[in-house]
């Protein structure tokens, strides 16, 4: 039990309540049962990063503790628009839409997430949110005042500056609580701009007599610019399906600073040896974690041709991907 503790809590942020998850486990272990671990992620973008990938590695650290965990690709919320983290309403994306996104995120997910279906459950929130009629969703909010969703940081931002906030926006975070009654979650997973959220998920099972689930949530991953929250959109990202040598590339770009928070997040590293590595060689720590990297998508045998490659671009070596521009006779 001590181990697995361990193994969950590296990387984590919050456990809502603090012993909950120790609680949680014990109680699994004494009935040789199985915890049920949800994730809810709406499908806005069709690529990951290994930002996206720190929540998906606690969920496999889960999974290779012999539990069961629930990937909900949020197909309908997506049609609503997540405000966690907005200064203003967000744009929403149609069914359609987030169900060819949620596609390829399955695709990709699968890289970290055992597939083994003893041990992965994939669903689509429309199952239970699109049969709901009219007066479910007022049963469903009338458990929740406006007060308590002005706690939330973004909205009572917002509401202090006269943003405007869709009453639509209030009723997120209703929706992904309600994913947790309908797959009777155990423990709920998250970044930390989803606290919030994972927490109105316990308060709605108590509404419905399930027993709270247990909240966890991992940083949100700065970038390789080492500033804004990693993006594809601001091309600070490493992508989980870029080739080794570009993901070596980037990995190498890492700031120091960042370094040891990136092999915690986003490896196995042992953090002592990382941590030593840096106050000595910080240049052969980067290798280390562009190494593991590597390892961690495509296995052992791209890490050397990798590395090679980046050494000879490094010393001046011409890349065969330049990118070729003509030029009009006469300029």
């Amino acid at each position: 039990m001590e181990e697995a503790l361990k193994l969950l809590m590296r990387g984590a942020e919050h456990i809502v309540p603090a012993d909950g998850l120790a609680t949680k486990l014990e109680r699994a272990e004494a009935q040789g049962r199985q915890l049920r671990i949800k994730l809810g992620v709406d499908p806005s973008s069709s690529d990951l990063h290994i930002g996206h990938a720190v929540v998906l590695r606690k969920m496999r650290q889960f999974q290779d503790l012999g539990h069961r965990v629930v990937l909900i690709i949020g197909d309908f919320t997506a049609t609503i628009g997540d405000p966690s983290g907005r200064s203003k309403t967000r744009p929403v994306l149609s069914l359609e839409e987030t169900r060819r996104n949620g596609e390829t995120y399955v695709a990709q997910a699968t890289r970290i997430l055992d597939s083994d279906t003893e041990k992965l459950e994939i669903r689509h929130n429309s199952e239970w949110l699109a049969p709901l009629d009219f007066a479910g969703i007022v049963q469903l909010a009338s458990g929740y005042t406006v007060a308590r969703m002005l706690e939330r940081d973004d909205f009572s931002r917002r509401y202090r500056e006269g943003t405007p906030i869709g009453v639509h926006e209030f009723l997120y975070p209703l929706a992904q609580a309600y994913d947790s009654v309908a797959i009777r979650a155990d423990v709920e997973l998250g970044g930390t701009d989803q606290l919030f959220n994972l927490l109105v998920g316990r308060d709605v099972q108590r509404e419905f007599d399930q027993e709270p689930q247990v909240a966890l949530t991992t940083p949100l991953l700065e970038g390789t610019d080492g500033v804004a929250k990693m993006s594809k959109s601001l091309g600070n990202y490493i992508g989980i399906s870029e080739s080794p040598e570009v993901m070596f590339k980037k990995a190498m770009r890492v700031p120091d600073a960042l370094l040891y928070r990136y092999a915690e997040l986003c490896t196995d590293l042992d953090l002592d040896l990382m941590k030593r590595m840096i106050e000595g060689d910080v240049m052969e720590a980067h290798r280390a974690f562009a190494r593991e990297l590597v390892r961690t998508y495509y296995g052992e045998d791209p890490i050397v041709d990798a590395e090679v490659r980046y050494d000879f671009i490094a010393r001046g070596g011409i890349p065969e991907d330049i990118p070729e521009f003509r030029v009009p006779e006469g300029n």
